[in-house]
């Protein structure tokens, strides 16, 4: 039993150079450095024919399974890229004889979401705002919820810079219980409500990713967890323009994303006329032009990102 225990270590511990052969497509991938690891197995950047990919690998094959059927899942889903591509799905024997299973999935690089909004501007944090509910409710449409909902779990690539998720472990059936999730996140651990599968429990985690990126720091939630919150809230001055539909997110106000996110698209209009209307009042009518032209790119941008 411990010589078992032991060999299964190998699947979250592989060396860089250790090369993966596919039992059954025969494909091999070359273990570059490890990405990270949790409940379910590890990731690895890995190298096949020279091009990069992400290889997650674990002892737990029903486990993959479910990931591999979720990644699928959300290749289907009409004209949105919600998770990686899934490139691969194999088997693999160890050199001591233990068994595997793999799967490959693009490999996405990019910023956290925490290190793009300081070197770009908060002022992207309603952008990506709007573009994660949307996701999130093509999602829920599909029959699933993100469960495991994090900074972690999100990455923002350019051209156009878009919030991409880059692990579905914890997503899972509407209706269950969640399977995986973070303490930070998760508003069980909160007191503020189930750990059942719907769509209420990401928009809180949703709520979560962005207090956490505004106060740079995960933090405790103290005798009266819902004060803290809602304090922690009133305390981002990044999310002040967000902060009602924010709190209504807390409080599991919200049954859809679709409703939060017309919310969140009214607070940013309401904000922006605001700006606006200030601004008007020391320009010139050449510079009113600029800011309409202005005013206009950030729309047509917005409507990229969306549709």
């Amino acid at each position: 039993m411990m010589m078992n225990e032991a060999s299964k270590k190998q699947a979250t511990d592989l060396k860089p150079g250790t090369q993966i052969t596919g039992k059954w497509h025969g494909k091999r991938y070359l273990i570059k450095k490890k990405l990270g690891a949790g409940a379910i197995g590890a990731v690895y950047l890995s190298e096949a024919g020279g091009q990069p990919a992400a290889l997650k690998i674990s002892e737990k094959g029903t486990s993959m399974t479910v990931e591999v059927n979720v990644l699928k899942s959300l290749g289907k889903v009409q004209g949105n890229r919600l998770g990686p591509y899934l490139l691969d799905v194999d088997d693999w024997v160890s050199p001591s004889g233990e068994a595997y299973s793999f799967y490959v999935m693009e490999y996405l690089q990019g910023k956290s979401l925490a290190s793009f909004l300081q070197s770009r501007g908060s002022e992207w944090t309603g952008v990506f705002m709007l573009q994660l509910l949307e996701d999130l409710e093509k999602l829920h449409q599909s029959g699933w919820v993100f469960g495991d909902l994090k900074t972690d779990n999100l990455l923002v690539v350019d051209a156009p810079p878009r919030l991409r998720w880059v692990d579905v472990g914890g997503t899972t059936k509407i209706g269950r219980a969640i399977k995986e999730y973070t303490e930070f996140y998760d508003r069980g651990y909160w007191g503020m409500g189930s750990r059942k599968a719907e769509p209420s429990y990401d928009l809180f985690a949703f709520v979560m990713v962005f207090l956490h990126v505004s106060h740079g720091k995960r933090f405790e939630k103290g005798v009266n967890p819902e004060r803290t919150l809602f304090k922690k809230l009133d305390e981002a001055k990044t999310l002040v323009p967000y902060r009602e539909p924010l709190k209504k997110a807390l409080q599991g106000r919200y049954h859809s994303s679709l409703i939060m996110k017309q919310e969140i698209a009214a607070a940013i209009n309401h904000t922006r006329s605001r700006r606006t209307a200030r601004q008007n009042k020391h320009k010139s009518p050449v510079l009113l032009e600029m800011g309409g032209i202005s005013a206009l790119g950030a729309v047509y941008y917005l409507i990229s990102l969306l549709f």
